[in-house]
This record gives structure tokens, sequence and C-alpha cells, in this order.
């Protein structure tokens, strides 16, 4: 039997979803761009801290930031203390480790708990009682530190005896972000106009230390970036759109309603993300769903499906935070081997939500998690380019048929352009955008020839990075049968 023309459709297929892959995403970072210039140019129209503070219907943010071995969380803490929003509407909230505190890194002498007392005492009265710091005794890690503050006795410390968990919203940071202080202001905004959410996520980007890195480290940063505003926050602006269009026509066609629901959920629903800071949840949803998530690596991306799963959609906020990028390669290949263990664990709690409410949207999200995340994650690096190289040989076997002939010569050809001008351009330029708007001073720009020329031919840096990171733990989950995620060092530089 002569499988050539069956490979030839698959390799087909392959080069043109890969070519049609670049394009959306390329779209996708010009509607993160678009969405978050326009915010930016409106901040005028805010709520100011005044009327916020005369207004008892404005939310109360409880920010928490776990930390274990940061040196320079305060850094953190400032930004999040200068927020423009009335201080006695806004909590943050350090939760570190006891055994850190039994036995803190030798290269910081002090653990990272009496780094925040420290701080906290040097502060004006009004500040310190904006700031307070818990311990979590026992292991655990980010999730039980985030629950660890969220226990009733530690809601009433700090809240009071009375309040009202709807009128709350539980806000995520890490130790090394710095988040736009007119965040509170603008979730506020949304929610005194009628348009508030359950769940916002803002969007990040990781150029905090973009100065202190090398040609390859600010390669990586920008892609690391790209990822968030092409893929996580443009995903969530065109699903908020998306699903209000389709419930506008269920509501208009109601005959066919459960079947219009059902096939979108099928086949054009996609998977919301949390990205785990600039994050926040409104209180009382997070307690329905029994605080954060302990059952994986990553609490956030599963937190992200099972607001889906309850329908809830996560709002996009256009407010840019930012954080750092671990400073060598093998900190970004730990970083993302630690998230692609989550996207395993991922696998059992999404097996689990179809098992328990077999609908079409929890076996859409199933489906799409293995086959984008589980599968594509590893073997892309190297799928991709041997399947642009088979498109080139394989059409030369159909050179007879010339528009077999130049279609298949075509879209590997479009696919590795687009590749080069997406990722090694258009990426960098639009990303240059934002730069106004970052909560700190941060130059972009690509100076030197060296700079532009390995910014471009190398712009898959970052991806071989992450390959590596998932393969690190694939190899040691066949040969331990565990692998043990670790933290981010930023202990080192």
């Amino acid at each position: 039997m002569d499988l050539t023309p069956l490979v030839f459709g698959f390799v087909f297929l392959f080069n043109f979803r890969a070519a049609l892959k670049l394009l959306i995403d390329w779209k996708g970072m010009l509607t993160t761009i678009g969405f978050v210039k326009e915010a930016y140019a409106s901040l005028e129209r805010l709520p100011t801290e005044a009327a916020l503070e005369d207004d008892d219907r404005a939310p109360i943010f409880l920010h928490l930031v776990p930390a274990y071995q940061e040196p320079e969380i305060t850094a953190t803490l400032a930004a999040l203390l200068a927020s423009r929003y009335p201080h006695g509407r806004l909590h943050v909230v350090v939760v570190t480790k006891e055994e850190e505190e039994r036995g803190p890194h030798p290269a910081m002498g002090v653990p990272t708990a009496e780094i925040v007392r420290r701080y906290r005492a040097e502060l004006p009265p009004y500040a310190q009682k904006m700031l307070w710091q818990l311990v979590l005794p026992g292991p655990g890690r980010k999730a039980e530190q985030l629950n660890w503050a969220l226990r009733r006795e530690a809601l009433r410390e700090i809240l009071g005896d009375s309040f009202d968990p709807s009128s709350v919203f539980v806000g995520v940071s890490d130790a090394d972000s710095l988040p736009d202080p007119n965040v509170y202001r603008w979730i506020a905004g949304e929610e005194l106009a009628g348009r508030g959410a359950l769940a916002y996520q803002g969007v990040t980007l990781s150029l905090a230390n973009f100065a202190r890195l090398n040609i390859r480290g600010r390669i990586s940063a920008i892609q690391q970036s790209s990822i968030f505003i092409r893929v996580s926050i443009a995903r969530l602006i065109n699903e908020f759109k998306r699903v209000r269009f389709i419930e506008r026509l269920c509501a208009h066609v109601p005959l066919l309603a459960a079947l219009l629901r059902a096939a979108f959920d099928l086949f054009f629903r996609r998977s919301q993300i949390c990205l785990g800071h600039n994050q926040f949840v409104r209180l009382d949803c997070l307690q329905s769903l029994g605080d954060f998530p302990t059952d994986g690596a990553t609490e956030d991306s599963t937190l992200g499906y099972e607001l889906g799963a309850r329908g809830i959609l996560i709002k996009p906020m256009p407010m840019l935070e930012v954080n750092d990028l671990p400073e060598t390669p093998e900190k970004i290949v730990r970083q993302n081997a630690r998230w692609y263990k989550g996207v395993l664990d991922d696998v059992s709690h999404l097996w689990r939500t179809w098992r328990r409410a077999p609908t079409a949207y929890n076996l859409t999200q199933l489906c799409r998690h293995v086959g984008n995340k589980v599968v594509e994650w590893p073997v892309a690096a190297g799928v991709y380019p041997v399947v642009g190289f088979l498109g080139w040989h394989l059409a030369y076997l159909y050179r007879d048929h010339f528009w077999l002939f130049v279609f298949s010569l075509a879209f590997p050809s479009v696919a590795l352009g687009v590749t080069v001008w997406v990722g090694g351009i258009v990426t960098q330029e639009l990303i240059e955008e934002l730069a106004p708007y970052l909560p700190k001073p941060v130059d972009l720009r690509r100076k030197t020839f060296r700079e532009k020329f390995w910014g471009i031919f190398r712009s898959q840096t970052y991806w071989l990075l992450a390959t590596r990171g998932a393969w690190r733990v694939l190899w040691a989950l066949a040969r331990e049968g565990r692998y043990e995620p670790a933290k981010t060092d930023r202990i080192s530089r």
C-alpha cells in the first residue's frame, strides 16, 4: 500500500497550520497592544482615590505575595503599597515559610520574613497597617502559601470580624513583580460601572531585569513576554467576545441554542489561562472552589481550568506588570520544567472534571490540553523543521500537478518566513511600543548590529530552552517515576 498521498496530505496540512498559527499569533499581539494602549489613553477617566474612599461599593483588595528566599522582595512591596487606591481598602500580605525561618539561605544571611519585618518597621504608620506578614508552618508550595492567608482566622485578623466576601478581591503577585499603580483603580472602575467580573487577569511581561541580561537573555525575555500578550491575554480578549456572541445568537434562535452551544464548546472554545501573578479573583468565588488548587505543580493553570469548567470567564485587564526572567539558560530550563510538570498534572484534573461532568466544553479542554500542551510542547521544536523539509521534498513527487506543487512549496516557505518576521522582527517592535506604559523605565531597543542580527535569527532560542525543560521532566519521570519542580532561584545573579 502506497502511503505517500497520506503522508503528503498530513505534511501539507501541518505546514498550513504552522503558517496560520503564526499569523494568528501576530493578530493576537496586535489585539493585546491595542487593548493596552486604549486603556492607558483613558486613565484620567478612572475613579479617583478620593471618590473611591467615599464610595462604600468600592472593592477591598487582599493582595497576596508568596515568598521563599527572596532577597529583593521590598521592591515589590514598595510598588504595591504605592498603588493609587485608598489605603484602608488595600491589604498586602506576604506569606513566607517556616522552613526558611529555621534555615535561611547562606547567601542571604537572614530569611525573607526578617527582610519583610525590617522593611515594615521603617514604614510610616498608615503603610504598616496595610502590610501583613504570615508564616506557613510545615511544607508546601505556592498554593499552600496562598491558602494559608485565606484561612478564616487570617481573614478575620486582616479584614476585621465582619466583611463581605463578594466585595473582596484576592490578588496575587510574585516576589519579583512590579505592578502598575492603577491596577486597583481599573478593576474598581469596572465594578462600579456594572461591568464587573469574578476574575481578572492582567498583562505580564518578563522585562523587569532586562538591563541585566545578555543578548540571549534579552531575546528570551522578549519571546517569553510575547507568549503572554499574543496567546494568554489575546485569548482572554477574544474568548470574552466569542462567548458573548454565541450567547446573543442562542437568544435569537432558542430552538437551536443547545446544539449551537455544544458545537461552539466542542470546536471553538479555548482554554482560559491564569498566569499566577497580576491576577485577581473575588473571594467568594475563590472560596466556592475550595481556594487555590493544590494538586499540581502550578496552581494558576489549574485555577483557570476550574473557573472555565464552572462557566466563569476571566476578564482581561490591560494594566501592565513586569517581573524577572531567569538570568541563565539553566534557570529558564528549570522554570519551563516546572511549568511543564504543571501541564502534566493538569491532565488528571481535566480528566476528573470531564468524568464528573461529561460536557462538550470539558471534553474539548481535555483534548486541547493533551494535544496542544502535553504533546506539542516537547516535540514542536523538532517536528516543525522536519515537516517543513518534508513539505519541500514531497512537493517534487507532485511536480506534474501544478497547484499541488506550488502550494506544497509555498506553505513551508511561508511558515519559515513568518517565523522570522513575527518572532524576530514584529514581536520586538510591538513590545517596544509598550515601553512608555511599563511600571519602571526599561530600554527595550536593539542598539547594535549584533543585537539586531541575533535578535532576528535566534528568536527561537527561548523555545529550544522550553523544549529542554519539558524533556527534562519526561526523562526524570521515565527514569525515576517522579520529578520535583524546583523554584526559580533569584538569589544568585
